[in-house]
């Protein structure tokens, strides 16, 4: 009986230790980071909204270097409807640039073009109003653009090159292939792909997702 109890003791540790060992990650596989509807201010834009000199309050940083989300949100019109509370993203930009849902156009009654960010040209512009004012907008409504980052170390491993277009693997019982996904690799980025709730959605996605890219 001794024997036994002394052989099942060892199998039961060792069912343990394999639980609790965590699986081993393949090289391949990307993060997912999910975005909602937000909006990057300028400057000048923040003062008007806000009033001259207005200090964002950051509550949560992103996953990309220097990026966060803020405390403070705005209402974005366009000629149907409006949508409020939709976040502010810090730091400060150059330019304006909110970045929607394909939903979020039908309800303002425009058509937000899938862009890059940074990519405005040609794009229609919002009202935004704030607690101090209001600013009208010449461009700058987006769809952001399905896109992958990571430095130029990792893209050298996965083998792709900044601005690259390809196709991701997502894997689950609603799974499937997004092509069109940018590469944007840079030294100020941190590996992971990013898509927007409705895409998400669409597959099951959550925070705890992985993709793998294909070609």
């Amino acid at each position: 009986m001794d024997q036994y109890e002394n052989v099942l003791k060892l199998f039961l540790e060792a069912v343990q230790t394999t639980l609790q060992s965590p699986a081993a990650e393949d090289p391949l596989e990307i993060p997912v980071g999910i975005s909602n509807r937000h909006i990057h201010l300028s400057q000048a834009d923040m003062d008007a909204l806000f009033g001259p000199g207005y200090q964002m309050t950051k509550i949560k940083d992103l996953s990309q270097p220097g990026q966060y989300a803020c405390k403070e949100t705005v209402t974005i019109c366009g000629p149907k409807g409006a949508i409020e509370k939709v976040r502010i993203l810090g730091p400060v930009r150059g330019k304006t640039q909110a970045e929607l849902l394909t939903g979020d156009s039908f309800k303002l009654g425009i058509t937000a073009p899938s862009r890059l960010s940074g990519d405005l040209q040609g794009t229609p512009g919002l009202t935004i109003v704030g607690p101090k004012g209001s600013v009208q907008t010449s461009e700058g409504a987006i769809v952001a653009q399905r896109h992958i980052h990571m430095t130029p170390q990792e893209a050298q491993r996965f083998g792709v090159s900044d601005g690259d277009i390809v196709s991701i693997q997502i894997q689950g019982p609603r799974g499937g292939i997004y092509s069109n996904v940018a590469v944007r690799a840079n030294d100020a980025s941190a590996l992971e792909c990013h898509l927007d709730t409705e895409e998400a959605n669409a597959m099951s996605l959550n925070s705890l997702s992985k993709i793998k890219i294909i070609k």
